[in-house]
């Protein structure tokens, strides 16, 4: 198995939710999506065969868009809207 390096594994990158700006938050949102998908699928070969089949499926696409809408989601509550600034 081509396994991913454990600090690919880690669920969340950094340790926290906050982040400086929205835009770090949108950031940090997708690299939660992918580092969820690592840990779900942690054998590189086969992420990759993969990646052929959903990167063209418009559904898969809109799902993953909706993961990383929910971390976002998350994010942004996490770090109250960005009120701060």
């Amino acid at each position: 198995m081509n396994k991913l390096p454990n600090a690919e594994l880690v669920m969340i990158p950094g340790g926290t939710l906050i982040t400086k700006t929205p835009e770090e938050g949108r950031q940090l949102a997708m690299l939660i999506a992918r580092h969820t998908i690592h840990n779900i699928q942690n054998d590189l070969d086969e992420l990759k065969q993969g990646r052929s089949v959903y990167s063209v499926n418009p559904d898969s696409l809109t799902a993953a868009s909706q993961v990383v809408a929910l971390e976002y989601q998350t994010i942004a509550a996490a770090n109250n809207y960005w009120r701060d600034q």
